[in-house]
């Protein structure tokens, strides 16, 4: 089984970015954790800062990956294209956002992602990525 996790903007600081709302755990830490717990699944982490390049994954990948687990940011909110990218490709993906996206500035509340994903997780911090590969693989 071959699942990606890709994250948007500003992900990348993980562990430096905002603590209090994000925690302090680098994801490349955390993906280390999520690869030792889940041996038998080919995981792959990619991550960027702009949004065509996420597009260009969600596509590359689309068709021949198992699932996708997608955080995209502040994309989430403001990304027609990255919705339509989603809605596009045949592989399953599940929305994850570490806050909960709910419970903080209005602007955030609507997602682009939501409605193409087969589901979301949100305010669980790095939790909701490993959920998001557990749901994965109940489904095979």
């Amino acid at each position: 089984m071959k699942i990606l996790l890709i994250n948007g903007p500003n992900l990348n600081l993980l562990g430096t970015r905002e603590p209090e709302i994000y925690g302090d755990q680098s994801f490349e830490v955390f993906f280390e954790f999520l690869k030792n717990s889940f041996p038998d699944v080919a995981l792959e982490y990619f991550q960027s800062n702009h949004e065509g390049a996420l597009i260009d994954k969600l596509h590359e990948a689309g068709f021949s990956a198992d699932g996708i687990v997608l955080n995209a940011g502040a994309f989430t909110h403001t990304s027609v294209a990255l919705g339509d990218a989603v809605a596009a490709i045949s592989t399953p993906v599940i929305e994850v956002h570490i806050s909960n996206i709910h419970r903080r500035e209005p602007f955030r509340h609507h997602s682009f992602l939501s409605a193409p994903c087969v589901g979301s997780i949100a305010g669980l911090g790095l939790e909701g990525y490993r959920l998001a590969v557990v749901w994965f693989l109940k489904q095979h």
